[in-house]
């Protein structure tokens, strides 16, 4: 299929104006099919002049332009030449689609629980040609006129308002102006949550199956959902503008969620059917207010084109959190946020693929869908906290809020947002934009004290230097002694070419040494050898919970760098995570130090780090009280070698009472026992049928993968390579667990075998999915050279779409910071 270039997008705009569309879907015809009319209204600013319109349909029945009819073979690449247009034109097309499994158009998925079929719409980012023809760029907005027909026991809901006219027969209002990608239907024996706040209907829906957890977790999001809508409505000076207000959990979805406007779509993973933490009750939470933020950032006012994403994303991402933290229980967000997604962000902003956060050239979709990473979320959001800082909170809103009002319904770039913000400050933006958000890389912020007692704290600032950038910076600093706060400088401005000295007379010199300690802005902190010796002893003693995740994020990414021994994290981790009370950094410290320490260790030492984890999740178990035990339950089930106590879990024996019922953490255990070659294709299969789901088909494709057998390895890549018929998320799971060896020796032969396999899938399962499962399945584990060797030759040669590529280099970058420090601090 044609990708869009960008240089087409601005020729079609400037011709195509006025666009309205009825489309008439009909989800009765089958499995594999549905049926979709569509009528395209629009106006040609140069009659006689030819364009043409994106459609990728299996077969197409007709087709007329202004009474005259096109054959159907005039379709090529998935697009369709419209000549001779008049200044007032009606082009009419009826076909069939295909319904597909890897998450984009109109996606379909059967539950294993009961054997009921779902609908739902992704258009992001070039998909909404798989559903209708549409002219598929973002700056071509328009009003949709929507009849659907279903299966009469079906939930039917979209963009717009519906109404259900005759058995099985769906009428929509008109919508208001939505660019293409926001279009979405979804459809099938929904279970349904309703709702209403201040006149808006709200409703949250998800399969049938999930139909008891819904109604348990519904309460909370309802209530989320209701403080968000009043937070942004009174914030943005604008009333939520798209009617009624449906969130649908949808399976077998690629992201988080879809914006769309009035109808949201999120992964079903956020109906949580067992056991469940405060942070990913948070995490839940805060998803469905960057989703809601989009209603006015992204849906309401949206980007010209793809390489102003971080108009959509970065504002959404900061407005979530600022909300979060505002307007509901959860007001350590931001502590949320620099232990999750800002590292994530540094990892991206580090790695060879970095980009600005603004201005980046996108020549066409498919390299406009790379940038969606954590440069345009988590450091464009740390961006904007700056830029309030910068110029004031009232001017950042009052900028906001004429942004949202002179553009509403419209689109907007860079520059008008700027506009809007200098309209309320005398502050100079150019040079602040071209610092924050025109040039890659992150800064490392350290801090040197002299005397003792201290007579001067400097901060001294480091530039990345293949990114050089004049980037002020507002943070604070501060210092600890036996975990208390013996000092903190106010918040002063650090300059990009000098250091600012602030006078502390007379202070003690603390053992804890923490630059930006409030984690206010995009930094990498640095930390002295004293402060790294201190750390296991006075890291658990800190009571604030944003300065722990600031160290945190020292120690993670000082690892990444080679200037934090791996052994030094361990320690860390170890003293700090059977008494950390924060259950995000409980729930982050966990993951991250379990997924990424392991690769910076030589093999003979990974085992051991294990183990060391395991008991540190033993510890802390044993003192949680049951809101607590959650997430040590899970890293022990995911660590230990006890195989008399991981079978009793997998029988529901013994857990952990907060863990009682709860399928999910037996599959963990299970996995494990898989993972030490004490769980064979019986075993997971004789399990797996005591969860006839969705996610009990894939924790068995997870479980059969991990195995450490030649066999089990050779099976997996069979299921990657020959079975068309995985899903996105079935071909995910495996690829999860892929490399996951005791021993490179098991995997290192299938290196290759990844470069090969893995780009093809694109032509599969689609850009989305296929750069996920590339992600998923990096042959990191493996740190050694010949890996990497093998990984720039693929680069270098391979055949493989945009965003395959991202996940490949990312991979490497990835591989070739713990080979660095594996030459520095392997024993």
């Amino acid at each position: 299929m044609a990708i869009l270039l960008q240089t087409e997008a601005v020729e079609r705009a400037r011709l195509i104006a006025g666009i309205s569309y009825t489309v008439d879907l009909d989800l009765t015809l089958g499995d594999t099919e549905f049926g979709s009319r569509t009528v395209v209204r629009f106006s040609c600013s140069e009659p006689g002049a030819s364009t043409f319109i994106d459609l990728k349909a299996v077969s197409v029945e007709s087709i007329t332009l202004n009474g005259n009819d096109i054959h159907p073979s005039a379709i090529s690449d998935g697009r369709l030449t419209l000549s001779q247009l008049q200044q007032a034109n009606e082009l009419s097309v009826t076909a069939r689609m295909a319904y597909t499994r890897d998450g984009q158009g109109l996606h379909r998925a059967v539950d294993p629980a009961d054997e009921k079929a779902y609908v739902y719409g992704m258009s992001f980012l070039d998909a909404a040609p798989q559903i209708f023809p549409c002219f598929d760029q973002p700056d071509l907005k328009a009003g949709y006129d929507l009849t659907v027909t279903a299966p009469q026991d079906w939930v039917v809901a979209g963009n717009s308002a519906a109404k259900q006219t005759s058995p099985g027969r769906w009428e929509f209002e008109t919508s208001k102006p939505l660019a293409t990608y926001f279009f979405t239907i979804c459809a099938g024996p929904y279970e349904t949550v309703r709702d209403e706040h201040r006149g808006i209907p709200l409703a949250l829906h998800a399969r049938a199956s999930l139909g008891q957890d819904l109604r348990r977790h519904a309460p909370q999001m309802l209530d989320v959902t209701k403080q968000g809508l009043d937070y942004f409505e009174d914030l943005f000076g604008i009333d939520y503008p798209w009617g009624e207000y449906h969130q649908f959990f949808v399976p077998e979805f690629n992201a988080g969620a879809m914006e769309n406007p009035g109808c949201v779509t999120f992964r079903d993973q956020y109906i949580f059917r067992g056991s469940v933490g405060r942070a990913e009750i948070m995490q839940r939470s805060n998803t469905i207010l960057h989703e809601m933020a989009h209603m006015w950032f992204g849906d309401l006012v949206s980007m010209k084109w793809w390489d102003d994403l971080w108009l959509n994303e970065s504002f959404a991402e900061y407005m979530a959190h600022r909300a979060c933290s505002a307007a509901t229980e959860f007001d350590d967000a931001w502590v949320d946020f620099g232990i999750s997604r800002k590292n994530w962000g540094y990892a991206a902003d580090r790695a060879p693929s970095t980009h600005p956060i603004a201005g980046n050239a996108a020549d066409d979709t498919d390299s406009a869908l790379t940038n969606f990473d954590g440069i345009s979320y988590a450091k464009g959001c740390s961006a904007l906290r700056q830029l309030a800082l910068y110029v004031g909170d009232d001017a950042f809103v009052g900028g906001v809020r004429d942004y949202l009002r002179d553009h509403s319904y419209g689109n907007a770039t860079l520059a008008d947002f700027l506009d809007a913000i200098s309209a309320h400050t005398d502050v100079d933006l150019d040079a602040w934009s071209k610092g924050w958000l025109e040039t890659a890389g992150t800064d490392e912020i350290a801090v040197v004290v002299d005397g003792d007692p201290i007579g001067v704290v400097e901060a001294v600032r480091t530039t990345p230097e293949a990114h050089p950038a004049d980037r002020p910076h507002m943070l604070d600093i501060a210092g600890f002694c036996g975990g208390k706060e013996v000092w903190r400088t106010p918040v002063f401005t650090l300059g990009a070419t000098s250091g600012e000295q602030t006078p502390l007379t007379g202070l003690e010199r603390p053992k804890l040494l923490v630059p930006n300690a409030s984690d206010l802005t995009w930094t990498i902190p640095v930390f002295d050898d004293n402060t790294l010796a201190a750390m296991p002893d006075e890291l658990p003693k800190v009571e604030d919970p944003q300065v722990r995740q600031v160290v945190w994020a020292g120690l993670l990414n000082g690892m990444a760098l080679s200037t934090v021994d791996p052994q030094t994290v361990l320690a860390v981790f170890e003293a700090s995570f059977p008494t950390e009370e924060n259950e995000s950094l409980r729930h982050w410290t966990a993951r991250l130090v379990r997924r990424r320490l392991g690769y910076f260790l030589p093999d003979a030492e990974r085992q051991e780090a294990t183990e060391r984890i395991a008991v540190a999740a033993t510890v802390a178990l044993d003192a949680a009280d049951a809101e607590r035990a959650v997430t040590p339950g899970r890293l022990l089930a995911a660590t230990s070698s006890d195989e008399g106590m991981l079978r009793r879990w997998v029988a529901a024996e013994d857990l952990p009472d907060a863990l009682a019922g709860d399928l999910d953490v037996r599959w963990t255990a299970l996995t494990r026992l898989a993972q030490l070659g004490h769980a064979d294709d019986a075993a997971i299969d004789a399990f797996a049928a005591q969860d006839r789901t969705m996610a009990g088909e894939q924790n068995a494709l997870r479980a059969k993968a991990v195995r450490p057998t030649p066999e089990a390895k050779e099976w997996a890549w069979t299921q990657l390579e020959s079975n068309a018929s995985l899903s996105n998320y079935e071909a995910l799971a495996i690829a999860e667990t892929i490399f996951v060896a005791p021993s490179s020796e098991l995997v290192r032969p299938h290196v290759e075998r990844y470069f090969r396999v893995l780009p093809k899938l694109a032509d599969r399962l689609g850009e989305f999915a296929s750069q996920k499962i590339a992600a998923a399945a990096f042959p990191v584990g493996v740190t050694e050279q010949a890996t990497s060797d093998a990984a720039q030759e693929a680069l270098r040669s391979g055949r493989m779409t945009a965003n395959v590529r991202r996940a490949i280099v990312d991979g490497t970058a990835e591989l070739d910071e713990a080979l660095a420090s594996l030459q520095r601090f392997g024993r």
